[in-house]
């Protein structure tokens, strides 16, 4: 059997941090070799998906930096790297201190990407616009995209998206294929799981063997209500991918299932890894933590604790909307109304988001309010009810 594009790319990676490994950060340090390495270790920690990994990323960053000093390059790595953890705060610092960092284009969009989180969306979007204007990439349009399917321009996104892959080469087939998931995730959210399915069949062809891809033909699969062939994608993939969230939903495939024992050896594999990495003093999985005891164990009190803590991060609907969930767990439903009506005054448009919101109607008033939110998410994916993953 012919290794996969994955298998492929990995091992080209590999071969070139090995010969780089002995001298990349020796003193006196080569700017250039450093550079290249420390990219390389984090381009591969990003692609298979090794948190763990990331832990060496960051100690080769630190040693380059403190020898080499504020390189644009470096800072730029150190500030996506703190921006992948949800570190806003030190991305701000990042931005600072790299040489001229910040008057870059990708400075411009690591701006952009700030705004967006923190709850500035016309910040963010004319960020973006302006990136795209000075440096028209894939992943600048890409970004634009995200943010308009999530305020609820679904036809804007996938034009963006259209857009962002006639940007790539032939060489390109990863960004390809992730460019594809993301158009499919679009159909899948709105109920249509023929065109999801193709979208993933073509980033499946275009990159062969991405944990990515069947991560995410695992969900569509949990979608259209074939569990057990969903939890053995799943399976798969996290043996190649242990990710803690994958861990978590196969739980909730099994679970689904009537498979009690199996379900819960995977909450317990996945709850352990978010609450270490709490304690390690991480942030990122703050926003799993809230979805794993608002949904998994109905912890309401725990769910709100750890809303709280990510909104102290990045105030957004996301966020917000998350926050409203857990107080509705815990009973609050007065703040938890107010809280969503926050949440939804962005603008943002899901189908699970508006199904929440009309719980929390439901729970608190008879206003008519919560019969007017399910008909907007049945407009969206009249499977709104269907499994699906928490990203």
């Amino acid at each position: 059997m012919s290794a996969t594009d994955f298998d492929v790319e990995l091992q080209k990676i590999d071969q070139v941090i090995a010969e780089l490994e002995p001298d990349a950060l020796a003193v006196p340090i080569n700017s250039e070799g450093a550079t290249k390495y420390v990219y390389l270790l984090y381009q591969r920690a990003s692609l298979a998906g090794d948190l763990a990994a990331f832990g060496k990323v960051e100690a080769a960053l630190k040693q380059a930096i403190d020898e080499i000093g504020p390189a644009q390059d470096l800072y730029l790595l150190k500030a996506n790297l703190d921006f992948k953890f949800h570190r806003l705060a030190d991305v701000k610092l990042d931005l600072a201190a790299g040489r001229d960092l910040s008057g870059t284009t990708q400075g411009k969009v690591l701006r952009a990407d700030l705004d967006f989180q923190e709850g500035r969306y016309d910040n963010a979007r004319r960020g973006y616009e302006e990136a795209i204007r000075d440096d028209l990439t894939w992943d600048n349009l890409a970004r634009l995209a995200y943010l308009k399917w999530k305020l609820g321009d679904t036809a804007g996104a996938d034009q963006l998206y259209a857009e962002a892959e006639d940007e790539l080469t032939a060489k390109e087939m990863r960004h390809y294929a992730w460019i594809e998931l993301q158009q499919g995730v679009l159909d899948l959210r709105q109920g249509r799981y023929a065109d999801a399915q193709a979208h993933y069949d073509r980033a499946d062809r275009g990159y062969s063997g991405y944990w990515l891809v069947a991560d995410h033909q695992a969900e569509l699969s949990g979608a259209q209500g074939l569990f057990a062939e969903a939890a053995a994608l799943y399976e798969r993939v996290i043996a190649r991918a242990a990710k803690p969230e994958l861990q978590q939903a196969l739980g909730e495939l099994y679970d689904t299932m009537g498979e009690k024992d199996r379900a819960g050896a995977c909450y317990e594999k996945s709850l352990k890894a978010y609450l270490d990495s709490a304690a390690q003093g991480d942030v990122h999985f703050y926003h799993h933590l809230v979805d794993f005891y608002a949904n998994v164990r109905r912890d309401g009190g725990e769910a709100v604790k750890w809303a709280r803590k990510d909104i102290e991060l990045r105030r957004n609907f996301s966020t917000l909307a998350a926050l409203a969930w857990a107080l509705y767990r815990a009973g609050e439903f007065p703040e938890a109304r107010e809280t969503m009506a926050e949440a939804l005054a962005s603008g943002a448009s899901d189908a699970h988001l508006f199904y929440q919101a009309a719980m929390i109607h439901q729970a608190f008033s008879v206003n008519g309010e919560a019969e007017r939110y399910l008909r907007l998410a049945a407009e969206i994916n009249p499977n709104y009810q269907s499994f699906h993953v928490h990203r």
